[in-house]
């Protein structure tokens, strides 16, 4: 086991070096390594689903990697450092974490959320959705906001009466539908995902994985259909419906 504070030392050294020879490292801004770093959080999800151990190992370095970019950056401009950053985020941990930390007890991890957000309205958190990012993908933001007003008691009194409201979004939607009108199908739309995450919450499932799982399932599965049709000498355009879903079924049975 390699020790922990030395390697971590070790990147802080070679930061600075980074920063004080290397012309690429020296011109870099938040600014212009913001995207590569949203870049390297979606490549560490890639391997979080693969449950590609090593390549998590390796993402978790790059992302690393920038968290004490954007800290060497901010120390030259006197704003803050990398102990800064450790000392508020250790700080925080402790303050939110009383049944841990201090007297308070709990009875389980729901507790332990509703806890959470009371803290942070104590802290001067104007609504408990303040927290949530404006540009999470609607899909995450959607699960985002539904979790937090959970901790805060809005929620149903059962979880089977979420299919209700779910069947109820539907009928709105096929009405629009049929009216033709544009902008309500696409509102309607909208409260059916957002009741489909609610549901999916309530049953302990994350919609953006369970999501992923699918259209990867797919990916893999056309994929077979398009190979397939390859060996047959036979292109997809050319193909009836029929034939292709001769393929589709291939492809599920050999799962």
């Amino acid at each position: 086991m390699k020790d922990r504070v030395k390697e971590f030392e070790r990147l802080l050294s070679i930061m600075d070096e980074l920063r004080a020879k290397c012309p690429w490292d020296m011109k870099q801004t938040n600014i212009s390594i913001r995207n590569l770093t949203i870049e390297e959080v979606y490549e560490l999800a890639d391997a979080i689903i693969e449950e590609n151990h090593k390549d998590i190992m390796k993402e978790l370095g790059d992302l690393m990697l920038h968290i004490v970019f954007y800290a060497k950056m901010a120390s030259e401009e006197n704003r803050f450092d990398i102990a800064d950053v450790l000392y508020h985020i250790n700080e925080k941990l402790i303050y939110r974490h009383p049944h841990v930390f201090g007297d308070v007890s709990v009875e389980d991890d729901i507790e332990v959320k509703k806890n959470w957000e009371e803290l942070k309205m104590r802290e001067g958190q104007k609504s408990v959705l303040s927290g949530v990012p404006h540009s999470l993908p609607a899909l995450v933001k959607a699960s985002r906001i539904q979790e937090k007003v959970r901790a805060v008691g809005f929620d149903w009194d059962k979880r089977e009466q979420v299919w209700d409201k779910l069947a109820e979004e539907m009928d709105e939607l096929k009405q629009e539908i049929l009216r033709s009108n544009q902008d309500a199908i696409e509102d309607e739309f909208g409260d059916v995902f957002f009741s489909l995450v609610n549901a999916a919450r309530l049953y302990d499932i994350d919609p953006e994985t369970a999501l992923e799982r699918t259209n990867r399932k797919f990916i893999s599965r056309f994929k077979y259909v398009e190979e397939q049709a390859k060996l047959q000498g036979k292109k997809l355009k050319d193909m009836s419906l029929s034939e292709m879903d001769i393929l589709w079924t291939q492809a599920k049975s050999k799962e």
